[in-house]
């Protein structure tokens, strides 16, 4: 495939606000340069913080009028499914903004876009099976069910990393059970989101059920504070969460959060050498790095750990790295200037506390755009902060360990819980690892494959809550309880 060219024009993007595209009330706007290039690729409105009560207030008046909350699942499967429609339709334009946006390979994107997709595809399943229970055991008179009902509205906010992708793990789950939403997307790549809004509005949902949002962070703030919002969905770093976490529980809103990781990947001594050493290699450099399941520990049997380094620090050196557009590019830009600034601090700190740099730790030289050097430390020591630090960008830290013991230790001595993941021909060892691992996540000589079907969060300050597979309708629905009585009661008073 040959190179794509940048586009000639600019977007002017719209928000989507009670079924209407518009632009912000003042009439603000603000614009995103491509990391890659340093070329304005679109412009956005700046949603003011009346824009954002207006987008809840339509949310609320939808979810109480019923006309979604009330509606048969058949009903809400259709619409998922037309917006599903749509997102493949407009899968090559979704992949280009998203691409422009963040800097990410375009093949990368165009795998994504596809994955967006499925998501839309599998929700609209789960319309027609949010089913509750019925206990019939609790005496001749009595019948007991257990109901699911939406929560209400929902305001989400996702990241810049994965902003479709992430986006469409939770509303299409939320909407799938009867919720409405305002989506507030990142400042920096909120494109996707605001051209998934015009496909919503295509499809024909009704008024007010999705409005997405675009604008600095006091506005994403304005939402998690909203006396009318019922949960907060939250994805970003455990820092923001936390900040989320506590503004919602000042009015006792459900919160569900995807946070950080520092994500270890095991390769014990019988593991199948060439196919662990590319997983390794995929695993800290897919989207630069600055993904939060990036396998940024590298934990090592210390009886292959020289040759594995070895073979690690050769393929890092054949990753091709550069404009994103070029479909051969497997490593793109970096995000912003402030995510560049953090790996440069991190990479320093990797330096100082005496860990071998191996290749990289530097910015690339190019005439456009901030790109980094793949980088990787070994002899990384265990308390070293870029051993347990997040980074979000393509930097690994090896670290040695002498039996499944010693590396369970490492895996669970983090405050993260997000994912990891073990590479042996002994099933037995695998699964006592993915056992006794404290995380939401085990890969066993995989890494990072992921399904709509199988739920997806984090342990410990990696969050709280799933996403993805059949329970996550459960973050989206509060269960009631209904008990009914037949025949005559016995009387508590006695009759006079």
């Amino acid at each position: 495939m040959t190179k794509q060219a940048l586009p000639s024009l600019v977007k002017e993007y719209k928000i989507l606000l009670n079924g209407r595209l518009e632009d912000s009330s003042d009439g603000e706007r603000f614009d995103r340069k491509s990391p890659a290039h340093d070329v304005q690729v679109g412009t956005y409105p700046a949603a003011t913080p009346e824009d954002m009560d207006s987008a809840v207030e339509a949310a609320k008046a939808a979810f109480d009028s019923g006309v979604w909350s009330e509606a048969p699942g058949t009903d809400r499967a259709r619409a998922l499914r037309k917006v599903a429609e749509l997102i493949e339709r407009d899968l090559e334009q979704l992949a280009l903004i998203e691409t422009l946006e963040s800097g990410k390979p375009i093949t990368q994107s165009r795998s994504e876009m596809e994955a967006v997709a499925e998501l839309w595809w599998y929700a609209a399943t789960l319309s027609q099976h949010a089913e509750g229970s019925v206990n019939t055991d609790l005496g001749s008179e009595y019948l007991g069910l257990s109901v699911r009902e939406p929560v209400g509205v929902v305001g989400m906010i996702t990241p810049w990393n994965f902003p479709l992708l992430i986006a469409s793990q939770k509303l299409p789950f939320a909407l799938a059970v009867g919720c409405t939403a305002v989506l507030k997307p990142s400042q920096l790549t909120p494109g996707t989101s605001l051209h998934l809004g015009e496909l919503i509005n295509e499809a024909g949902l009704p008024d007010g059920v999705v409005n997405v949002i675009s604008g600095q962070g006091k506005i994403g703030a304005r939402l998690t504070a909203h006396k009318k919002v019922d949960m907060v969905s939250f994805t970003g770093s455990t820092q923001v969460g936390h900040a989320v976490a506590s503004s919602a529980l000042a009015d006792f809103k459900r919160v569900s959060l995807e946070l950080g990781g520092k994500n270890p990947m095991v390769v014990m001594a019988d593991a199948d050498f060439e196919a662990a050493a590319d997983a390794a290699v995929f695993g800290f450099t897919f989207n630069q790095g600055e993904c939060c399941n990036s396998a940024s520990r590298l934990l090592i049997h210390e009886d292959i750990a020289d040759a594995f380094e070895q073979r690690v620090v050769e393929l890092v050196g054949q990753v091709p790295v550069g404009d994103p557009l070029d479909p051969e590019t497997k490593i793109g830009a970096i995000a912003s200037e402030e995510q560049l600034a953090r790996i440069e601090e991190m990479v320093q700190s990797g330096i100082d506390s005496g860990a071998a740099l191996r290749c990289g730790g530097e910015r690339l030289s190019t005439d456009v755009g901030r790109f980094y050097n793949t980088t990787v430390f070994t002899g990384v020591e265990r308390d070293a902060e870029i051993a347990h630090e997040e980074i979000f960008g393509p930097v690994l830290s090896t670290i040695r360990f002498k039996d499944l013991d010693d590396a369970l230790k490492l895996t669970n001595n983090s405050q993260y819980g997000l994912s990891a993941g073990i590479w042996t021909s002994d099933l037995d060892a695998g699964w006592a690892f993915a056992r006794k691992a404290k995380v939401g996540t085990v890969w066993l000589n995989c890494w990072m494959d992921g399904f709509p079907e199988l739920s997806f969060g984090g342990r410990k300050h990696s969050g709280i809550g799933r996403e993805l597979g059949k329970h996550a309708i459960e973050e989206f629905t509060e269960l009631k309880t209904v008990t009914a009585r037949f025949g005559q009661r016995e009387m508590w008073v006695p009759n006079s």
